[in-house]
């Protein structure tokens, strides 16, 4: 294999990476991304048949993957699910910490449910994912006798643009990935001790399933039309961004909040 754009490049083989909100979507692209690299994988979210029927698929092309049931916006089910990969794969070195969820509404209109919906998943829900996560890392690395013998652990929080600019109709979606960019960054200055490297992606509009039916519609082609290159993204186009971070070759990448969004921001 090519030592330059191969798998052993990233040094990815046989790391075990565990992806939230992997039941579609972005989440469902990145699993697969990693799996082609060669890591083991546990993907997790609240519906296992998606779950399940994507770790057929993986599992066809040669993967290693468990299956987790998790609601993020639960502690007890985080705990849980933490536990439970742990228990099926081993010590997780990569965590993508990717659920989330949104509603759409001038702020005037927002309830407290919807509030609560939008935080406890985005904010809450990423926040102790990623502590169970750390947890988990840190008893790993405090048994080795300095950070050069540690494993290199990687977390990496879906964020979003709408984290680095307020975008209309959505503000507590904005606040909420807002407060994941400030929570990466104090992530990545307490446990860089731990070699554990704390980054966060911010896409832009990218075309997923979810959303599909929006850029078709009059008022998403008018939003494509405002885009710098009148175009939405594709899940692949975070590829290149996600390996990198999740490489043990990104080791002074930390802390670090990455556009990827076409412009925009």
């Amino acid at each position: 294999m090519d030592s330059q754009t191969g798998s052993n490049w990233f040094g990815l083989d046989g790391k075990l990476a565990l992806v939230t909100g992997a039941s579609s979507g972005l989440g469902a692209r990145f699993a697969t991304v990693l799996a082609e690299q060669g890591c083991k994988l546990v993907i997790a979210a609240r519906r296992m048949d998606r779950l399940e029927a994507l770790r057929d698929r993986l599992e066809a092309k040669g993967a290693r993957v468990n299956c987790v049931c998790m609601d993020v916006s639960s502690v007890d089910s985080i705990e849980a699910g933490v536990a439970q990969a742990q228990a099926l794969a081993g010590p997780i070195d990569i965590l993508v910490n990717n659920s989330g969820v949104s509603t759409t509404q001038r702020l005037s209109d927002v309830t407290e449910k919807d509030f609560d919906f939008v935080f406890n998943t985005n904010t809450r829900g990423a926040f102790f994912v990623a502590q169970a996560v750390a947890k988990s890392m840190i008893e790993r690395a405090k048994l080795l006798p300095n950070l050069e013998s540690m494993p290199a652990s990687r977390i990496i929080n879906i964020a979003s643009m709408a984290g680095l600019e307020v975008l209309s109709m959505i503000g507590i979606y904005c606040m909420s990935k807002a407060a994941v960019v400030h929570m990466t960054r104090s992530m990545a200055l307490e446990w860089g001790r731990y070699n554990i490297n704390v980054n966060a992606i911010c896409p832009g509009y990218i075309l997923t399933e979810i959303n599909q039916a929006h850029f078709e519609s009059d008022a998403g082609q008018k939003l494509i039309a405002r885009l710098p290159r009148r175009r939405v993204g594709k899940p692949e186009d975070l590829d290149a961004v996600l390996l990198m971070l999740a490489s043990g070759r990104s080791g002074f990448v930390n802390g670090a909040v990455i556009s990827a969004d076409d412009g925009p921001t």
